[in-house]
C-alpha cells in the first residue's frame, strides 16, 4: 500500500510540473524606448532589424512590431548584436524589458 501511495504522489506530481511547463506564461510587456547606446539597423522592406549593444553593461531589449507580434526580451551583453526578423507587420521600436 505504501508503494502504491509513492506512485501516486510521484505520478501527481510530475503531472503538475508538467502542466506548469506547458502553461503560457504572461508576455513581458515593452517598456521604455531602448537608449541610444543600442544601436540599430533595421531595413523594413526584409523585415529584419539588428541591434548592438554599445551601452558598457548588459540590456534586456526587444523588438517592437506594429500590427503584429512583438519579439521576446533578449538579455544582450556589451558588443554584442542581434538579428531580429518579422513575418507580419512593420517595425516599430526597439524597447527595453
Amino acid at each position: 500500500m505504501r508503494l502504491k501511495n509513492t506512485l501516486t504522489t510521484l505520478a501527481a506530481t510530475a503531472m503538475i510540473a508538467a502542466c506548469s511547463m506547458t502553461a503560457a506564461g504572461p508576455a513581458v510587456a515593452a517598456g521604455d524606448t531602448a537608449p541610444a547606446c543600442v544601436a540599430r539597423d533595421v531595413i523594413k522592406q526584409n523585415k529584419t532589424a539588428w541591434t548592438t549593444n554599445n551601452c558598457g553593461r548588459n540590456m534586456h531589449i526587444q523588438l517592437v512590431i506594429n500590427n503584429g507580434p512583438d519579439r521576446s526580451c533578449w538579455t544582450t551583453s556589451p558588443g554584442e548584436t542581434l538579428e531580429w526578423k518579422w513575418k507580419m507587420g512593420s517595425y516599430g521600436r526597439i524597447a527595453l524589458c
